[in-house]
């Protein structure tokens, strides 16, 4: 039987551990203070541990409370993608699909796939939600989301499938008044002593890998003094001198003035997107999505080119 009491719980405790401060989580919650303190205090009780301490400094989550953070975070999620599927079936909708994506997927890749997805099935509930691309592997194979967009390459093993959505072109990012700033391009062993910006390996350690492989192939391994979360980060972090990045041809449109985009005297193509799923899903909602991701064409060149 389903502990509702608990489930609400759970909620509470969620809210006070994110907001560290139960008057901060009982104005989110839309509720006063004692109450909210009262049920924490029952759910205490029931799981015979407790989960907060409170000082001066604010409310601190104890080690029990720590290490039960991710599984209610992941159980909340669950709650609520069911209560929006059953919102969804009792008011007409079909299916659900649940969505996972990078940032720049829901920038680019994703709005044009989601628009033919709404055309094609008007019926299906889509939930979208932001990940990291070092998240997608367990976060199918979880079960948390059906599909996912985000930068993988190579054999992920039987339990995933690929399929490249997007790729560009790697330019390299400098800062405007840089000494290789004025030069038509730039080879890859000209970059051996500079100081890199790079996408965090925690976040995308797919694409961090293949660009530490890229440099070392020209006789390098890259010196890197700052790593960030996002690309629009890394670039913002080259325009502020911070040092010079590998990055996509794209970021250009997001560039400041401070920042200038040079070519590679080698032609390196990135996968900047790929779509991943678990082909044993049992969702049959995923069969129609699949049917209409499409491949970026690949634009010709007529220099040699790396992929990584």
């Amino acid at each position: 039987m389903i502990n509702f009491r608990l489930m609400r719980h759970l909620w509470l405790f969620l809210a006070v551990a994110e907001e560290q401060h139960f008057g901060r989580a009982a104005r989110r919650l839309g509720m006063s203070q004692p109450p909210l303190t009262e049920q924490i205090q029952v759910l205490e009780q029931a799981l015979k541990a407790q989960l907060f301490v409170r000082s001066r400094r604010g409310t601190q989550l104890t080690p029990v409370g720590l290490a039960i953070v991710p599984a209610v975070r992941k159980f909340v999620q669950q709650m609520e993608q069911l209560e929006l599927a059953v919102r969804e079936a009792t008011s007409g909708q079909t299916g659900m699909l649940t969505i996972g994506a990078i940032s720049s997927a829901m920038l680019e890749v994703l709005p044009p796939y989601l628009e033919r997805l709404r055309q094609q099935q008007p019926q299906l509930t889509v939930s979208v939600r932001e990940i990291d691309s070092v998240e997608a592997v367990p976060a199918l194979l979880a079960g948390d989301v059906d599909l996912a967009f985000a930068r993988l390459e190579g054999d992920l093993g039987a339990d995933v499938q690929t399929l490249a959505m997007a790729q560009d072109q790697l330019l390299v990012a400098l800062p405007l008044q840089h000494r290789l700033a004025r030069r038509r391009r730039i080879a890859l062993a000209d970059l051996a002593d500079e100081a890199f910006v790079m996408f965090s390996r925690r976040v995308s350690p797919v694409y961090f890998d293949r660009i530490v492989a890229l440099c070392q192939g020209s006789g390098f391994s890259p010196r890197i003094l700052h790593e960030v979360r996002s690309v629009a980060t890394q670039v913002a972090s080259v325009g502020c001198g911070q040092g010079i990045a590998l990055v996509p041809a794209a970021l250009r449109r997001i560039a400041p003035e401070s920042v200038v985009f040079k070519p590679l005297a080698e032609a390196v193509d990135v996968v900047t997107t790929a779509a991943a799923w678990c082909p044993k899903s049992g969702n049959p909602a995923l069969a129609s999505a699949l049917a209409l991701l499409r491949v970026a064409p690949e634009t010709p060149r007529r220099r040699r080119s790396i992929r990584v």
